[in-house]
């Protein structure tokens, strides 16, 4: 079943692949034009950067769009394909560090490269771990380039390592997904070393905190769907996103305040994205229909106690879990276009079937 699904989808890309150059000179009119100028200053920072890469370093970096490659997504510490910061200079890391601007706002920037320097505070950590400095290295971040975004055919990116997936995805004249998103903090907070207190998903924890404290006892009975924490969130990677209908208080039946605050959650999160990208997202969610969110909690309220919670609506699936003792993850999932499948295949019924005679 699994070959005949990829099987499938790379005969979606190569047909939209094949017709994508005829519908791309009749249709930016129906984009705004800040959409297209986003599409392209990611498209020119990926030239860029791979422009920056010698020929050897540039092969090994990209990969065919319908690569099995730019789907199997991961966060744990492994090796992983494509090109890591260890190994570029300095001018390569500069170009790629600009591919990654190219997509987050400042504040989901930050966030990545706070991520990546835990690898930093783990290795203090586990001092006397047998080679901690080849498992622990904030330079271990890969970063690929899946079709070619000099061409007019749908490309897209990644940047990845231990606690960090980011994926962007263009259709060759806009960029159609940025998820699954992946962010997580171990230690979720530090508390030993010269940033002790750093919380880098603090924020995250503490708006579901925050809506966790203005519940009324009813309403609490309604989010708590399991008194113990999962051991992680349920959409790993090739978990399959359907959770089924969602679970806990639908936002429609919360007080004003309460949807102010688990907007303001959803809001954060996506927000990640530069302010573009982020905008869009956010217009998706309200035309699905904020009502429609449901906000979902397991665990325990105490500050020390492993907890989950998760926020599901027609167009995404949210999931939060500390229940590692001290060790977050953070995931966030289009319901249908992760990696731009469900815009792909869009894009190539809208510009390349034929129409049907009247």
């Amino acid at each position: 079943m699994h070959h005949l699904l990829h099987s499938t989808y790379a005969t979606l890309v190569g047909l939209c692949l094949i017709g994508v150059a005829r519908a791309h000179e009749h249709a930016h009119h129906d984009a705004p034009s800040t959409q297209l100028e986003v599409n392209e200053q990611m498209r020119q920072a990926a030239i860029d950067f791979l422009a920056a890469l010698p020929p050897e370093t540039r092969g090994q970096t990209t990969f065919p769009f319908d690569s099995a490659e730019r789907t199997g997504w991961n966060f744990v510490p492994m090796e992983r394909s494509g090109t890591p910061l260890k190994a570029m200079t300095l001018e390569q890391r500069r170009a790629a560090r600009r591919l990654m601007r190219s997509a987050l706002s400042d504040k989901g920037y930050l966030k990545a490269t706070t991520i990546m320097s835990l690898e930093q505070v783990l290795r203090l950590i586990e001092a006397d771990r047998e080679n901690v400095e080849g498992i622990r290295d904030q330079e271990k971040y890969w970063f690929g380039v899946f079709g070619d975004p000099a061409g007019e055919g749908p490309w897209g990116w990644r940047v990845e390592g231990h606690h960090l997936s980011l994926n962007f995805t263009s259709d060759g004249r806009l960029v159609v997904s940025a998820t699954p998103l992946f962010l997580g903090a171990n230690p979720h907070e530090v508390r030993v070393g010269p940033r002790i207190g750093l919380r880098a998903l603090g924020e995250e924890e503490d708006n579901a905190r925050q809506l966790m404290a203005s519940l009324s006892e009813e309403q609490r009975d309604k989010v708590i769907i399991q008194p113990a924490a999962p051991r992680d969130v349920h959409t790993l990677p090739g978990a399959p996103i359907d959770l089924g209908a969602p679970a806990g208080l639908a936002l429609a039946d919360m007080t004003p305040k309460q949807q102010t605050l688990l907007k303001t959650l959803v809001r954060d999160l996506v927000q990640h994205l530069r302010p573009e990208l982020a905008n869009e997202e956010l217009r998706a969610i309200e035309q699905a229909g904020y009502g429609k969110l449901h906000f979902a909690w397991a665990g325990g309220l105490g500050p020390d106690d492993n907890h989950y919670f998760r926020v599901h609506g027609p167009t995404l699936v949210l999931e939060y879990d500390n229940a590692q003792g001290n060790h977050s993850h953070l995931v966030w999932h289009s319901t249908e276009n992760d990696f731009g499948l469900d815009s792909l295949q869009k894009h190539y019924e809208r510009h390349h079937l034929p129409a049907v005679a009247q």
